[in-house]
């Protein structure tokens, strides 16, 4: 089955790399391009595109004016191509409506065939995405008892619709919140420290890469950088993160499998989790991993998730022990980290 593709934007030369790239699959089909916002918004509602390609600065309406003009009219997924200057302006685009984007830089450059195909599979799995408009009214829910145990950290696991649901998360947050909050975001764009710049505007906690050797403190939430394996472990008796460069698991670097497996070696029943929106199965035996030692569980529902995949995948191991709307997860984390 074709993927009938839209390209929106305002450089010929960028189409044309665009179309060269996405061409050599023989499952996509350009259907259309547009030189401008205004003509993007125009052929995205009369051509009813598959998947569409945005660049963000673009005269007569830029990329973010596109995306809340073609949302209020139609769902159509979305994939932001921008360069690295506006990038935070890209993470803004998610908020809006967008699932994915990748710098411009990614269809210029040299690509193992491995990186490709990522792209391809990506690219194809977002265009079968039916776009949803998450709730945003805080609904009363009955909530199992599930004990009292001090928490002494945060582990998140978020994938494609991640940064539009982790800002919803954090901004109701308190700056003094008790525990250091760890957070693998799957990151194709590479762009992980503008993302925590970007973050930190939604939250009074302050946001951060997680570095080599340091050990993490309570009001912080540290971001997995791009390209490596975040892992959390005690080391001479104190909890410190250390990255490694081991083959991708679930087809992710980082992945949050391998934070969720070491934080629960170190940290056993004192650690919560929480796997958020996202596609493929990342975090799911991390989550098994950490209700084995006796840690909190906790995934988002179907209702309120972009992609209802890796908390599907979490939930199904029958090892999550509260299934909330994103709504109610920050009160839930307040309340249990008391």
């Amino acid at each position: 089955m074709l993927i009938n593709t839209l390209i929106i934007d305002d450089s010929a030369m960028v189409r044309d790399i665009i179309r060269d790239f996405l061409e050599q699959d023989k499952r996509f089909s350009i259907i259309g391009e547009a030189a401008d916002g205004e003509e993007g918004i125009e052929k995205i509602l009369s051509l009813n595109p598959d998947l569409v390609t945005l660049d963000i600065e673009m005269p007569k309406k830029n990329g973010l004016e596109v995306i809340e003009a073609v949302m209020q009219k139609t769902s159509v997924p979305i994939v932001v191509i921008t360069s690295h200057d506006t990038a935070k302006t890209a993470y803004e685009a998610t908020i809006r409506g967008a699932l994915e984007f990748y710098p411009k830089e990614t269809f210029t450059a040299p690509l193992t065939p491995a990186k490709r195909l990522e792209i391809y599979e990506t690219l194809k799995r977002i265009s079968s995405v039916k776009v949803r408009k998450s709730k945003t009214v805080i609904e009363p829910i009955f909530l199992p008892d599930i004990g009292h145990r001090t928490i002494n950290a945060v582990v998140i696991a978020s994938s494609t619709g991640g940064p539009k649901a982790l800002s919803t998360l954090f901004s109701p947050l308190p700056g003094d919140f008790p525990v250091p909050i760890v957070v693998v975001q799957h990151n194709s764009s590479g762009f992980d420290k503008s993302f925590a710049q970007w973050l930190n505007n939604y939250t009074a906690l302050q946001v951060k890469l997680a570095e080599e050797g340091e050990i993490p403190q309570s009001g912080t939430i540290y971001i997995a950088q791009t390209d490596k394996h975040l892992e959390l472990r005690t080391n001479e008796g104190k909890l410190c993160f250390s990255y490694n460069s081991n083959e991708p698991e679930n087809h992710q670097r980082p992945a949050a499998d391998v934070l969720f497996r070491t934080a629960a070696e170190s940290l056993r029943e004192s650690l919560l989790s929480v796997v958020l929106t996202g596609m493929g199965s990342d975090g799911a035996l991390g989550t098994k991993k950490i209700r084995e030692m006796g840690g909190i569980t906790l995934a988002q529902d179907e209702e309120s998730s972009l992609i209802y995949g890796m908390p599907k995948a979490a939930a199904e191991t029958g090892c999550v022990e509260l299934v909330l709307p994103l709504d109610n997860i920050p009160g839930e984390l307040v309340r249990l980290t008391k």
